[in-house]
């Protein structure tokens, strides 16, 4: 049940340094999860070529449950909670459920690669963004309905329709790879045959996308899956103390992390949006940022070096120093990436210029 978290414990007991370090891994884990995932969702909404590809839309309905996954982290991997019959602390299967979404986007992103290769002339006249778009609110009504269809019986029930969803999610899987080889061989013998063009590369680009994504899910699952069929065939499976310490639950998690960024890597096209979008405008605030500092940074080292309390040469000579690196320092963090040409000049050296000037 969940229940204020003020009243609950920590997921560790910080007793030894393995528990710091579990700790610290979900809070650094987390936060790359959103930073990486989120990016990619605003690069897409504010890009209208890509919203206009299908492709680029299953990219985003996961990329959405990879950055809710991300968050969830941060109750799921920092505080005591156990999903399951019966739970501890836990969420109702609300916040892993996230991973199931991204499981079933993907399946179905499979799909829609394996029309526009084989069938190109019938996923041109029927398979458009509004139906893409129907398919990824199907994968979140579908998940939490069944989601709160367990949360509605009785535990007993619930129990059942949870080893239902095992036995699904097996399944999709199986499903998964057996697309993944069939598309491998599709793309290498008839994007071959085809002439040059930027269907072909775009198409090639989705594949290969694919296939890497596939291959991260499988060893990232593929220990949660065999612990799951030990447990449910011998009753000797591992069991963990909760879901920050469970190695194969944080396995699965990953995905929500490597997934968006094997998109960034596979599609040129998404790394440009992701740059322009969301690293240009962190730069340009960085340097706006350094615009608001300067004159507070000028008028507070002119201030000590006509200040009559400070005496000795030495001393203001050190003082202007460290000045100098504090600003260095601002200005290469802030004219990092496009704007690496931005001059950084300290404010001394522009005041003393200025001195020399109006002499």
């Amino acid at each position: 049940m969940l229940s204020n978290t003020s009243s609950i414990p920590w997921s560790v007991d910080f007793d030894s340094p393995e528990d710091f370090f579990v700790f610290i891994f979900h809070i650094l884990f987390a936060t790359s999860a959103v930073l990486v995932a989120g990016s990619v969702v605003l690069a897409i909404f504010s890009t209208n070529v890509l919203r206009a590809q299908n492709r680029f839309i299953f990219m985003l309905n996961t990329s959405i449950s990879d950055t809710l996954t991300g968050l969830s982290v941060y109750y799921l991997g920092l505080f005591d909670v156990q999903e399951g019959y019966p739970s501890r602390n836990g969420t109702y299967y609300i916040l892993p459920s996230f991973l199931g979404v991204n499981v079933l986007t993907f399946l179905f992103a499979q799909f829609d690669r394996y029309f526009a290769v084989c069938h190109p002339f019938f996923y041109k006249r029927f398979i458009t963004r509004s139906f893409v778009i129907a398919i990824c609110c199907f994968c979140w009504i579908y998940t939490y309905t069944i989601v709160t269809v367990q949360n509605m019986v009785p535990i007993s029930k619930a129990a059942q329709i949870n080893a239902f969803g095992v036995m699904t999610l097996q399944l999709i899987v199986f499903t998964k790879v057996s697309m993944t080889i069939k598309l491998y061989v599709i793309a290498k013998h008839q994007l071959g045959r085809e002439v040059p063009s930027a269907d072909r590369d775009s198409k090639r680009e989705s594949l290969r996308i694919i296939v890497f994504v596939v291959i991260c899910f499988l060893a990232l699952w593929g220990p949660s899956f065999v612990n799951i069929i030990v447990r449910q065939l011998t009753r000797k499976g591992l069991r963990f103390r909760n879901e920050a310490t469970n190695v194969f639950a944080s396995m699965a998690r990953l995905n929500a992390l490597v997934t968006p960024a094997l998109y960034i890597w596979g599609s040129p096209a998404l790394r440009e949006a992701v740059w322009r979008t969301v690293c240009r405008g962190v730069c340009r605030k960085r340097r706006l940022f350094l615009k608001g500092l300067e004159k507070p940074f000028t008028w507070a080292r002119m201030s000590f070096e006509h200040s009559d309390s400070i005496n000795e040469k030495p001393v203001k000579r050190a003082l202007g120093e460290v000045f100098d690196c504090l600003w260095e320092t601002a200005s290469i963090l802030g004219s990092s990436g496009p704007f690496s040409s931005m001059k950084s000049r300290t404010p001394s050296s522009r005041a003393s210029r200025g001195g020399s000037t109006g002499s």
